[in-house]
């Protein structure tokens, strides 16, 4: 029997015989599939940006959002099957609400990270229930300073100075790793996630879509929130004005 998937791919607890999981590969494919979310992790804050697709004029504005609050300090943007991400995203808000009423404090994004993967992994292990379809990034201020983790359909986590997920992370990766995270503020980072997303957005396979900025940060007072309106528009219109003085260099030459 042939191990590229024929009759290994049936079950989530099944191997190949190299040692693959096929389910969690075609749940990474979803994440990938998805439009394009990343975050940053400044020296005083995090700051989440979000490529939502619009696949439809007659959705609302603002509809079926991809950043989500899990606590007071602790937000989460999310790539994949968004239905999947919403049960991950309930999951983590009863962990957070669970911590907070136990001992009296706010949980670390450490701790909930641990305990979202571990619930991530745990839909990996049996032949009854299939890998979650979505890859979550999980962002605070805390105890600990700015902190920002991915966790991915396998239960894995890492944590990030910068991250992308998405159809277009391999190219909002190299755009990430020129910005000097240590150095820029918040609201210095909110121009640059902006103009990677624009950046990024392939305008022929997706015609439109709708950029989602949140941070928390020292200047949100330690609470994750959307980004005021004018910091959104002027972040917007930096990042629309990036892309056209690019895009006029690029005709000059």
């Amino acid at each position: 029997m042939s191990s590229i998937g024929t009759g290994y791919d049936l079950s989530a607890s099944q191997f190949s015989p190299d040692g693959r999981v096929f389910q969690v590969e075609y749940a990474q494919k979803a994440v990938e599939n998805s439009g394009t979310a990343i975050g940053i992790r400044c020296k005083d804050g995090i700051v989440f940006a979000v490529e939502k697709l619009v696949v439809s004029k007659l959705h609302e504005h603002g509809s079926n959002k991809r950043i989500f609050h899990i606590d007071r300090h602790i937000g989460m943007t999310v790539a994949g099957l968004l239905a999947d991400a919403r049960q991950v995203g309930e999951m983590a808000k009863d962990e957070a609400a669970n911590y907070r009423h136990e001992y009296g404090s706010p949980i670390s994004c450490k701790q909930l990270t641990q305990r979202v993967s571990g619930f991530c992994h745990a839909y990996t292990l049996y032949s009854a229930v299939r890998p979650f379809g979505c890859s979550v990034m999980l962002g605070a201020l805390d105890r600990d300073g700015p902190q920002l983790y991915n966790v991915d359909p396998s239960g894995v986590y890492y944590s990030y100075y910068g991250c992308a997920i998405g159809k277009a992370k391999q190219a909002a990766h190299t755009e990430l790793e020129k910005i000097k995270m240590n150095d820029i503020t918040c609201k210095e980072a909110l121009n640059e996630a902006a103009k990677i997303i624009y950046m990024v957005h392939d305008d022929v396979k997706d015609k439109s879509f709708e950029l989602e900025l949140s941070w928390v940060c020292e200047d949100s007072g330690g609470v994750h929130e959307l980004v005021p309106k004018d910091l959104f528009t002027a972040a917007e219109k930096y990042a629309k004005d990036s892309i056209e003085d690019s895009s006029d260099s690029e005709d000059d030459l």
